[in-house]
């Protein structure tokens, strides 16, 4: 006998396969960054490049390894926070105003340590 999926289970199942595909996304990313590194002739341990948000772009662009590998970290760091975004969506979607202010204030947190960390260079 199987049970009827609920509105929840369908919501869970969607987020689960966005991580997934972030996860994948953000590995290869890292993966062509290397590859480019090595093809370069860059050793992966000597350091890395200088994060420059505004320049990823256009690393991208120049197969600058530099543009794969910091895209694909911020994928990293992107991944759980979007999984704690979803849970707040699916939590203010059933109603579930405790759990929902638990991951709001999560994001707040989050946002809070972003900010401090921009302002502290």
């Amino acid at each position: 006998m199987t049970r009827r999926e609920l509105p929840s289970d369908t919501f869970e199942r969607r987020l689960g396969r966005l991580l997934i595909a972030l996860t994948y996304v953000a590995v290869a990313l890292l993966g062509v960054g290397v590859g480019l590194l090595l093809v370069g002739g860059i050793s992966p341990l000597s350091g890395g490049p200088q994060f420059h948000p505004p320049e990823i772009v256009a690393d991208l662009l120049a197969l600058d390894p530099a543009g794969f590998l910091w895209l694909g970290l911020l994928a990293v760091i992107v991944t759980p926070i979007s999984r704690v975004v979803g849970a707040a969506v699916g939590f203010i979607g059933r109603g579930e105003r405790a759990m929902a202010l638990i991951s709001l204030a999560i994001l707040g947190v989050i946002a809070v340590s972003i900010g401090v960390a921009i302002a502290t260079g």
